[in-house]
């Protein structure tokens, strides 16, 4: 069956269903093309579920010492399968919202696998083998998103082998877990199995965990891991896996795990690639940079007509960045605004303590020879921090020494993900260092800390 369309949408993730909700408020009339369920990875298989996995494994660590809340709590046990039946019902609640705002805003949604066979047709096939569906239009935008790698020599059999999909349905926990890869998605993981009472060993290649933050910042929660049990290997490399019946036996090149490199679980978390399957036709080709969708200013690709937004076009692979990409793409198409790529990204890792940080850190200004002022504020002297009991970390900010320009910020602790939007904001206004310090922060909030930290990149610090 063949239908006519303004703009047909391939994925339905942030990217994607950002995209069509845009241009249909535009009044243009869009087509919504997902092989799975709406919402994409983000929504069903990352951010979302994980959060509340995530929220429960700070739960479960606070039971272990409810004395320290003034309780007393003996035989306290879990089911792990509600655990993650819980983060189920999260992600079926949030893709119902999403089915819901294509309802309301008169976007069709086809349930099948978008290929784009000529510039301006899309044709849409299904697995129970209904006749495919052609989707005429006058543009495409390409959201399929990313999914997870592996490495060479390390194959993923989704049962021994796993990565954050398979991970995020497993219906028990288990004793022992190899977390290879220690960016976001390798960290938030092995602090909830921890957390669940799994022996937890995580490797990264790198020198540091959570390579791309500020180097104090890894550091300190490297330290926060070791104290809650789990082993971590930097500047370490897994060779190989072998799964046996026992479970899967690792080789290291670096450091090597004190308990044995046999594991019930390893879970590969080493970042990811474009998803491309079925994208195109046989006659087409799209200009490609490290396997992602090169695009230019406009978002579009190097066929006419057919854009590219989120993870699919590359790196930072984050769903905030694809929601970003989706309103810029549209409104320069439908909305006679100049559309811009991204410069300032806030990175956000949930594990206890969070991190979270936007611009520079001070390796890159060091290597950029560009002169600055750090000013840095623990927690541990904030009152409301003090209060509740959350009092790990600190947060670090980087101004220019000459203009006062904020370049960088940098938090570990209590709701970093929560505090970092102030500094996003500030930067993107272009704010000094005076007009952070002469906004007045609430009393007693976790935000003073970024006024503390202000005063103290000028000698001012009244806290400390």
């Amino acid at each position: 069956m063949s239908q006519k369309f303004d703009l047909v949408v391939i994925g339905g993730g942030p990217a994607g269903y950002v995209a069509a909700i845009k241009a249909a408020q535009y009044g243009k009339t869009v087509a919504m093309v997902e092989v799975e369920r709406a919402g994409g990875t983000c929504l069903n298989w990352g951010c979302i579920p994980t959060k509340a996995l995530l929220k429960q494994a700070e739960f479960a660590n606070h039971l272990k010492h409810p004395e320290d809340f003034g309780f007393k709590i003996e035989g306290v046990s879990f089911d792990f399968a509600k655990v993650v039946a819980k983060s189920r019902k999260a992600a079926d609640k949030m893709a119902m919202g999403i089915d819901h705002l294509f309802k309301k805003n008169k976007i069709q949604a086809f349930k099948g696998l978008g290929t784009i066979t000529r510039p301006g047709l899309v044709e849409v096939n299904y697995k129970d083998g209904k006749p495919a569906d052609q989707l005429e239009c006058e543009n495409i935008v390409i959201a399929t998103g990313a999914r997870p790698r592996s490495l060479p020599g390390i194959e993923l059999d989704r049962k021994t082998v796993i990565t954050s999909r398979e991970a995020l349905e497993l219906s028990e926990c288990p004793k022992s877990i190899l977390v290879i890869g220690a960016g976001a998605i390798g960290v938030e993981f092995a602090y909830f199995y921890n957390a669940f009472g799994a022996k937890v060993t995580l490797v990264e290649f790198l020198p540091n965990i959570l390579p791309l933050e500020d180097e104090e910042a890894s550091k300190l929660l490297e330290r926060k891991y070791q104290g809650y049990g789990i082993e971590v290997l930097t500047g370490t490399k897994v060779n190989s896996i072998q799964v046996t019946e026992s479970g899967a036996v690792a080789s290291f090149e670096g450091k090597s795990p004190k308990a044995g490199n046999t594991f019930d679980k390893v879970l590969v978390a080493v970042g990811v690639e474009a998803r491309m399957d079925g994208l195109l036709g046989p006659d087409l080709k799209l200009d490609l940079n490290r396997g992602y969708i090169r695009t230019n200013d406009r978002y579009e690709s190097s066929l006419p007509g057919i854009y590219g937004i989120g993870d699919v076009i590359g790196p930072p692979w984050l769903a905030h960045e694809a929601s970003w990409e989706a309103g810029q793409c549209i409104d320069g198409l439908y909305g006679n605004i100049e559309p811009r790529k991204s410069h300032l990204v806030p990175g956000c890792t949930y594990c206890q303590p969070q991190v979270a940080s936007i611009g520079a850190t001070e390796k890159k200004l060091k290597e950029q020879n560009i002169e600055y002022k750090v000013g840095k504020f623990p927690f541990i002297a904030n009152g409301k921090a003090v209060g509740t009991g959350d009092t790990d970390g600190f947060v670090k900010l980087l101004y220019g020494a000459k203009n006062h320009e904020l370049l960088g910020a940098h938090i570990i602790g209590s709701e970093a993900t929560e505090l970092i939007a102030e500094l996003n904001l500030a930067m993107n206004l272009e704010a000094t260092l005076e007009d952070v310090l002469g906004t007045m922060h609430a009393h007693p909030t976790l935000s003073e800390v970024i006024a503390d930290a202000t005063a103290v990149a000028i000698g001012k610090a009244v806290h400390m």
